[in-house]
């Protein structure tokens, strides 16, 4: 059995949970998310509490398990709580700024560069080193942040980059002098 699988989720008390033909709709105070339940998976909705059990052990069938879990969990604390990804920027002129809602990034190279985000983040720079991405959707948060990030990766000589608020960058000794 799938660990995670197994775990039960405890609804809130302002999250309204339903499930129409296999779509899991759930809906609290920060909005509205929906996610397709996978053929193989079966759900239980008792007393606030939600389970998923599989109906066979073929191998998609229990790698969807977990997966179905933590996709629906991730769902019911965006719409209570919302995710945020801070990206801190490395870089002697490399630099962020507000342009209304979209970001525009001085990051080296012969122009700046302008990131429009999609409908349901938002997106803040407190200083010109760092931004902070927020959604309720925690796949659309980590798709941004990744693209953003790839605008200009940290490099391991110097570090010099964009990189996540928690990400370690192993370095790299420089070239060795000849004598």
């Amino acid at each position: 059995m799938s660990r995670i699988g197994k775990k039960p989720i405890q609804i809130p008390d302002k999250v309204q949970v339903k499930i129409e033909d296999r779509l899991l709709t759930a809906k609290g105070p920060k909005g509205e998310l929906s996610f397709r339940l996978p053929e193989g998976i079966d759900y239980s909705l008792e007393n606030n509490t939600l389970t998923f059990s599989r109906q066979n052990d073929l191998k998609h069938i229990r790698a969807l398990h977990g997966l179905t879990r933590a996709e629906v969990y991730n769902r019911i604390v965006g719409v209570t709580e919302g995710f945020t990804r801070t990206l801190l920027i490395e870089g002697v002129g490399y630099k962020v700024e507000m342009r209304g809602k979209n970001l525009l990034l001085s990051m080296g190279y012969s122009h700046p560069i302008l990131f429009i985000p999609p409908d349901n983040v938002t997106i803040e720079a407190p200083n010109p080193t760092t931004i902070k991405i927020s959604s309720i959707d925690k796949n659309t948060l980590g798709l941004v942040a990744a693209k953003i990030r790839s605008i200009r990766p940290p490099e391991p000589y110097k570090g010099k980059g964009i990189r996540y608020e928690d990400e370690y960058i192993r370095r790299k000794a420089g070239k060795a002098s000849a004598k």
